[in-house]
């Protein structure tokens, strides 16, 4: 079926690498509004084309409708002529279950053949729906987002627990990371997920992936979205900048002065 995608692309004559990121929201919640700012202020910071996914919610579609529109999506922006995109230069991305989607997208892309991936944008990203690590018990409650959040929201995705152990639902219980695009993971101090997010970052690592694991000391999960009020999701904009700007290098490539579209 149809999906929408809300494309930012700062002015240039040039072809633009591009990243095609997936919203948060616990795959029940979540628009191509709630990231809108954000994404607008990281492509003109970045110099690079943003596809903004729209993909279908739980619980009405649950698992994989959400991951088949991830791959489906970043196909189409790999397909797209008319895009104006270099095919060779596409990230995936996203903030929580849709860093968990990203990731999910690059295994896809890496066991089915491709689209070519040639980097991963993940923002504290929700990859077990066990959600037992160390993390969900010291910050599963008081912290903004919970324990019991998490729970409900892989429980309205999952329609069984045996769907959970698909990589493609859960890319940290996939067996081989090895051949997967370089990545940059953010974790926040104080999240019940970071320590799925950093457990992530280590088997890439153990794989001989290149990873740089940031974790944003005091903060909590969702400070992607609080770049208004708080210094360091200020700070956090402009070190992903220029982490896509270095993994996506191209002469096309420069931070815009004319603002994304």
């Amino acid at each position: 079926g149809d999906l929408r995608v809300r494309l930012y692309r700062p002015e240039s004559p040039s072809a633009l690498p591009a990243l095609v990121y997936f919203h948060g929201g616990g795959f029940v919640c979540g628009s191509l509004d709630t990231i809108d700012g954000p994404l607008r202020a990281l492509s003109n910071r970045s110099g690079c084309a943003i596809a903004s996914v729209d993909y279908r919610l739980a619980p009405e579609h649950r698992f994989p409708a959400a991951f088949d529109d991830a791959v489906a999506a970043t196909e189409w922006v790999h397909t797209n002529d008319e895009l104006g995109l270099d095919r060779s230069r596409i990230a995936v991305g996203g903030d929580s279950c849709g860093g968990g989607l990203a990731a999910a997208v690059a295994l896809a892309a890496r066991d089915r053949g491709g689209p070519p991936i040639a980097f991963q944008f993940l923002i504290y990203p929700m990859l077990d729906p066990d959600c037992t690590s160390a993390s969900q018990w010291s910050f599963g409650e008081g912290f903004l987002t919970t324990r019991n959040d998490l729970r409900w929201f892989w429980d309205h995705y999952l329609p069984s627990s045996e769907a959970g152990r698909s990589p493609w639902a859960s890319p940290l219980l996939a067996d081989d990371f090895a051949g997967l695009p370089p990545a940059l993971i953010v974790t926040a101090e104080f999240d019940p997920l970071r320590d799925e997010g950093e457990s992530y970052g280590a088997a890439l690592r153990a794989a001989n992936v290149p990873v740089q694991l940031i974790r944003l000391e005091g903060m909590i999960h969702a400070c992607f979205q609080m770049a208004g009020v708080i210094d360091r999701s200020k700070r956090l904009l402009e070190t992903a900048a220029a982490a896509l700007r270095e993994a996506l290098a191209g002469a096309s490539m420069s931070p815009s002065t004319t603002g994304a579209r």
